[in-house]
């Protein structure tokens, strides 16, 4: 875990070394699915824990949005580089990215509910993920600067499309009782 923070560390800061923080192995693979169990599991419960609490429901509806969610865009991803011919790039891709989603996680987890940054720290921590996922691609997937761009937007799409898809097809957490 220290290993991908330093490697979360190194694509904010755009070091070309980023890949070398990142284990892609096998073993490397699990351990990024459990840190992205991890995420999904503090963006459903730590705001309830912190005396935030949603929705009865909520949190279950989190969990199985972001999962639907992380299914599309992998599906998505994979296509991309298949279409790009670098399929050479789909793990090292999976394992980046799931690191970087618990620590963004965290850090949205901070700027909520110790810094209490509201709108403005999510802002922030989105613009910070834009970068990180740029730099995913620049310095983990190696792809060329029109792939980045082809892969960015790629990816913002099916995470459009999913919200968009995904909230239709399953029921909202009702709201809250008064």
């Amino acid at each position: 875990m220290t290993q991908a923070a330093q490697g979360f560390v190194a694509l904010i800061t755009g070091n070309r070394g980023a890949a070398s923080y990142f284990d892609f192995s096998q073993r490397g693979l699990i351990g990024s699915f459990i840190a992205l169990l991890l995420a999904a599991a503090i963006n459903a419960f730590a705001p309830g824990l912190f005396g935030m609490p949603g929705p009865p429901g909520a949190a279950t509806y989190s969990i199985i949005l972001a999962g639907a969610l992380f299914a599309v865009q992998v599906g998505v991803i994979h296509l991309v580089l298949r279409q790009m011919g670098r399929l050479d790039g789909f793990l090292p891709y999976l394992v980046a990215d799931n690191w970087v989603g618990l620590f963004i996680s965290l850090l949205t987890l901070l700027m909520l509910v110790v810094l209490r940054a509201g709108d403005f720290g999510i802002l922030l921590v989105g613009l910070l993920a834009i970068v990180v996922e740029v730099n995913i691609a620049r310095l983990i997937v190696t792809l060329a600067p029109m792939q980045v761009v082809l892969f960015i937007g790629a990816q913002i799409a099916a995470q459009l499309v999913g919200v968009l898809l995904l909230g239709t097809f399953l029921p909202s957490a009702p709201p809250p009782a008064v």
